[in-house]
């Protein structure tokens, strides 16, 4: 698996908007700005985050993006699928190289550990939500459960 700026930049500008939950939208330019972040790049990131159901824009002077739940209900995971169009790929099963070996019917010994992989990340990413990633980087590495920290 292999985060790319979608996903990340999809998390960064989603802890933004977590941050700021509860105040007026913040337009993507004004995003970019405090992030850092290539303004085009941020507003394709909010427009998959907007069609996933996970920010909602108003239109306007006035207007910009904010989350459409509070940050304690999204999680990492509902954001990097949004961002990447989905989190990990089990590629024998997205991009078969061989009919005989990858197919539904075929026994493969290495595409249960890919499984696997998928399902923990999967699980790992689904138990942090975007209130979690507000805290500083000490306080989400116990949440998240590293042991011997960064």
């Amino acid at each position: 698996m292999r985060i790319t700026t979608w996903a990340e930049y999809g998390l960064i500008a989603s802890v933004h908007l977590a941050k700021r939950f509860g105040s007026r939208p913040q337009s993507a330019r004004q995003l970019a700005i405090v992030e850092r972040l290539p303004p085009d790049y941020v507003e394709q990131i909010l427009l998959r985050l907007r069609r996933a159901g996970l920010v909602q824009s108003v239109r306007g002077a006035r207007g910009g993006y904010s989350l459409s739940r509070a940050p304690q209900e999204i999680t990492v995971r509902e954001v990097v699928a949004a961002s990447e169009l989905g989190t990990f790929e089990v590629n024998c099963d997205v991009h078969p190289v061989d009919a005989e070996r990858c197919g539904p019917s075929a026994q493969c010994s290495i595409r249960p550990v890919w499984r696997a992989l998928q399902q923990r990340i999967d699980e790992l990413l689904e138990s942090v939500t975007l209130a979690e990633l507000t805290h500083d980087e000490a306080e989400v590495v116990q949440l998240v459960g590293l042991a011997g920290g960064v």
